[in-house]
């Protein structure tokens, strides 16, 4: 009986129209080598880092960013809602802040910023036609007086004027930019999505949407030399201080009490403020909370019983902050 055959041909070969039982192999024509020097990996390489020329050749007024792009230091993948409010929530944001987002992307931080929270947002991006989806999406959510967006090299931008930073970079990137951020005024208020700061340890952590959330207080330096002032049992204190180190937010000293000295305990640096203890000559602990102005603190000392007001005063400059990791 003629028909077709009672097998189906493996791929690469045809069946013999006059005998079905016959097959041959189809013959391709031979694929062009890769240019020479270029191997998979690279060819690979040069086809994700063209990504962003793509890009900009599409219409702006109708351009849509696809989560995955690539863009010039990281690909852009966007944020949670959820975890953008919380970020926005952890960096204690209020209608009084400034927030500037690196890498700002669609423009959705920014946006959140200025929508949800009252506040002043600028979001830096590289790539110019983000840069004017976000605007255009300001403009639709009625914050463009709050929220505005710019063409920049986060490398090669001044943020020293904000009150919050945000970021979802990578960690290479972050600690590129810590340096920087460490510069900046005490208390400046830096979150980011998913990624740390290596040896610099988050102030707080918290999850939304799936993701993590990180957030720093930049530590003013209580590093130096101090005079600590402080009643004890009706007695005015007037002790030497001796904060020989401060790695990150974490300070270690001395107090000096006559023949004697003790360290300091719980030391720590929230922003402008400093928290520290130590049992002084007559046994009890005393836990000090203050607020760093220059070379000054100034706050209360906590007895288990009451408080009473401490001032410090520094002497001379102090080392700077370690940073090394």
């Amino acid at each position: 009986m003629v028909g077709q055959p009672a097998f189906l041909p493996p791929p690469g070969v045809t069946v013999h129209d006059a005998n079905p039982c016959f097959v041959r192999p189809v013959r391709h024509p031979p694929r062009p080598p890769p240019p020479a020097g270029l191997g998979s990996a690279a060819l690979a390489t040069a086809l994700w880092t063209a990504a962003p020329a793509w890009a900009q050749k599409e219409n702006p007024e109708t351009y849509q960013p696809q989560s995955g792009q690539a863009g010039k230091d990281v690909i852009w993948v966007p944020t949670p809602d959820e975890l953008v409010t919380r970020m926005l929530q952890l960096g204690g944001v209020t209608k009084n802040d400034y927030v500037i987002d690196l890498g700002a992307g669609d423009g959705k931080i920014v946006i959140a910023a200025a929508k949800e929270f009252g506040a002043r947002g600028h979001g830096i991006e590289y790539n110019p036609d983000m840069v004017a989806h976000a605007t255009r999406r300001a403009q639709a959510a009625g914050v463009s007086d709050r929220a505005r967006f710019e063409k920049a090299d986060i490398f090669e931008s001044d943020f020293s004027k904000a009150d919050v930073i945000t970021m979802y970079l990578l960690p290479t990137l972050n600690l590129k930019l810590r340096p920087t951020l460490m510069k900046l005024k005490p208390g400046t208020r830096l979150v980011t999505h998913a990624f740390t700061m290596g040896g610099w340890q988050p102030d707080e952590t918290s999850r939304a949407g799936g993701a993590n959330a990180y957030l720093w207080l930049v530590p003013a330096n209580v590093s130096g030399q101090w005079q600590l002032n402080y009643s004890q049992s009706g007695r005015q204190q007037n002790l030497a201080m001796s904060v020989e180190r401060q790695r990150y937010q974490f300070p270690e000293g001395t107090v000096q009490l006559g023949a004697a000295d003790t360290s300091l305990r719980d030391a720590r640096v929230m922003g402008e403020r400093v928290r520290f203890a130590f049992t002084g000559t007559d046994g009890v602990l005393r836990t000090f909370e203050g607020k760093v102005n220059g070379g000054k603190i100034e706050g209360q000392v906590h007895d288990g019983k009451k408080s009473e007001r401490f001032t410090a005063t520094r002497k001379g400059d102090g080392p700077a902050i370690e940073t090394a990791d």
